[in-house]
């Protein structure tokens, strides 16, 4: 008899053990389409501003073979800093997403907390296959004033920054006039392809 309660009490608690295993299970994927579907809406809401104030980046950005959207968050405490952020890059002519992250190191005396977002625009495959599948680095200290360098009024506001990539930065207060990279590596996200 005493086997039969043990056995009685063991069914249950093992079919609960597997439901709770089943829930435990489910929740990343869930998490995974829903940090998905957060950073196609923040690209989106990216790219609005970048139009808005650029109404000129649409065109380019559309007509690119593709391009990548990312917002990042950077923090400096007195001797040094650091950011990170996530985003996606588009293939135009395919539409496959890649979703990316972005860490940025950086030192030297200051204090404070820079939101900001950049957008990158490639104007040929070679260029955006590199991006994505190899990942991309700024070292040290990159900036460079806009311009629209030889692509003339379609890429106005951005920045060459190597070749067939440009790159619009943008802060709260709009488009970034000096483009700053500072340690910065774009690769992509695991987790989240």
């Amino acid at each position: 008899m005493k086997n039969i309660r043990f056995a009685a009490f063991s069914i249950p608690t093992l079919v609960a053990f597997a439901v709770v295993c089943a829930f435990a299970m489910s929740p990343p994927d869930d998490d995974k389409a829903k940090e998905q579907t957060e950073i196609r809406t923040a690209s989106q809401k990216i790219l609005q501003q970048l139009y808005k104030a650029q109404p000129a980046a649409q065109s380019a950005v559309e007509h690119a073979a593709g391009y990548a959207v990312f917002s990042n968050m950077g923090i400096k405490i007195l001797f040094a800093g650091s950011g990170k952020g996530k985003g996606i890059a588009v293939d135009n002519q395919t539409k496959k997403e890649t979703f990316m992250k972005m860490v940025e190191l950086q030192a030297g005396l200051g204090m404070g907390a820079k939101k900001f977002s950049v957008v990158f625009v490639f104007d040929n495959d070679k260029s955006l296959n590199s991006f994505v599948n190899s990942g991309w680095d700024f070292g040290g200290q990159a900036t460079a004033a806009a311009k629209s360098g030889d692509k003339g009024g379609s890429m106005a506001g951005a920045t060459s920054v190597a070749d067939g990539v440009w790159m619009y930065q943008m802060t709260e207060k709009g488009l970034a006039v000096e483009i700053t990279a500072k340690g910065t590596k774009y690769y992509k996200d695991d987790d989240l392809n």
